[in-house]
């Protein structure tokens, strides 16, 4: 398994492959906080897939069949992080902005999911509102981390607006092991280091529905998610 361009859905490769070392730059850089995010880039356990604007429903499909491929390829991810990276052009100008062509993606997402005749992964929720919510592909659950040039965490400031999707089964088995709990406090000890503090959406995985942690904005205290699942 190596990082690389999944389907691509520009037609200019040299602009793909830059907006990628763009995003191995970033997560290779000696700020960046998330550890599970480097080792997965030293191991090749990233893939890549460059598409147009985020939200835009003419790219779901593109979307969608190389996350089931990648879901395919790691039918048993093991312990050491893996994730899959949708780079997206365009540069939305506020949190808000972003968070709403987030969710907008995810639906299109979901509404493929359902029109191609997958259900929901029966060991998380499909309510937003629950603890144990977690998003569905394939059949397949994944915790989602979105990140864009704008948002006012540091640690979420890509050059590139991009959705990043972990599983939700990496997870729960990192949890098991303990392994979870370490690299999240490395994570926010890094996170302080900096930026002075930890990011005030971050729950710990499983205590509060990991929905208001996607867009990486502080959501309100009564911030309802606009996604709706499909029975």
């Amino acid at each position: 398994m190596t990082d690389q361009l999944l389907s691509p859905a520009e037609t200019e490769p040299s602009s793909n492959s830059s907006r990628i070392e763009e995003m191995r730059a970033f997560i290779s850089s000696k700020g960046f906080p998330c550890v599970g995010a480097k080792s997965a880039l030293n191991k090749k356990r990233i893939r890549f897939i460059q598409l147009q604007t985020m939200g835009d429903p003419s790219q779901t499909p593109a979307l969608f069949d190389a996350l089931v491929a990648y879901s395919t390829a790691f039918p048993d991810p093991g312990l050491v992080p893996a994730s899959f990276v949708a780079l997206f052009n365009g540069f939305p100008t506020t949190e808000i902005e972003f968070e709403t062509a987030l969710w907008t993606q995810l639906q299109s997402l979901h509404d493929l999911d359902r029109a191609r005749g997958y259900k929901w992964n029966g060991e998380v929720s499909h309510d937003p509102e629950r603890c144990d919510f977690s998003f569905s592909v394939g059949g397949r659950a994944f915790f989602v981390v979105g990140m864009h040039p704008q948002a006012s965490r540091q640690a979420r400031q890509s050059p590139v607006p991009c959705l990043v999707f972990n599983f939700h089964d990496q997870f729960e088995a990192m949890k098991s092991s303990g392994k979870y709990q370490s690299m999240q406090e490395a994570i926010r000890q890094r996170d302080i280091a900096l930026q002075g503090s930890i990011n005030p959406v971050l729950a710990r995985f499983g205590e509060a529905s990991e929905a208001r942690q996607y867009s990486g904005r502080a959501v309100e205290s009564n911030w309802k998610c606009p996604f709706h699942h499909h029975s």
